[in-house]
């Protein structure tokens, strides 16, 4: 089953309560949340805090991907603030099995991220281990950036590679995806979408959100 997972980012904060609910209602089961620290990516968002204010109102999976240089301090924050998946970077994990295990004894998801640069090989140690792969196709830090086709080519490998040892992690995009570019991007066999501003930057989130529902029906 594809999953929609707008990112919160591209959201309006003086009414994050409101906007959540609405994607919510229409039945978007996750909840994309792009913490940066200003360090591994120029820009700041936000903190363990507000995912606690928001996790009391939302039964969504909040899959917090964490932009952040030493995520393994950070963690347990996390974890206690409401995250249901812990999304890392392979390039600021020195450690990256020890990481994923510590967000499994904290309860959690396990998922990696890798930007558009980064190699698969970096990460086919660890794809026994996480629940997730996440792709970058934007460089990491803004949004609103157009979608990076040589990055896309990296899901059909993962795709294949997880059929040829038999593993069950989902793969993820997040970068540039919208209603425009949505079936060339499912084609790929990407499981969970990602996206911001096509989602909160519409009219109405709740009808762009549903469209993009409907469109996966065509590739279940």
């Amino acid at each position: 089953m594809k999953r929609l997972a707008p990112s919160m980012l591209s959201a309006d904060f003086s009414k994050l309560r409101e906007e959540i609910a609405n994607i919510e209602k229409v039945g978007v089961q996750y909840l994309h949340l792009d913490v940066m620290d200003g360090h591994f990516v120029p820009n700041i968002s936000f903190g363990a805090p507000v995912i606690k204010s928001l996790r009391k109102h939302s039964n969504m999976v909040f899959d917090v991907h964490l932009m952040i240089e030493n995520p393994e301090k950070y963690l347990q924050d996390f974890a206690k603030a409401g995250a249901d998946i812990l999304n890392v970077h392979q390039e600021t994990c020195p450690d990256l099995e020890k990481t994923i295990g510590m967000i499994h004894d904290l309860g959690c998801k396990a998922a990696v991220t890798i930007k558009p640069d980064t190699p698969i090989e970096k990460i086919l140690h660890v794809l026994d281990k996480v629940e997730m792969v996440l792709v970058m196709t934007v460089y990491p830090g803004f949004s609103g950036q157009k979608l990076i086709p040589e990055a896309m080519a990296k899901i059909p490998e993962l795709v294949k590679i997880r059929e040829e040892r038999g593993l069950n992690f989902d793969i993820q995009i997040d970068g540039g995806v919208g209603m425009g570019n949505l079936r060339e991007v499912l084609a790929t066999g990407v499981d969970v979408i990602v996206s911001g501003s096509a989602v909160f930057d519409a009219e109405d989130p709740a009808v762009a959100a549903k469209a993009f529902l409907e469109t996966f029906k065509e590739f279940e």
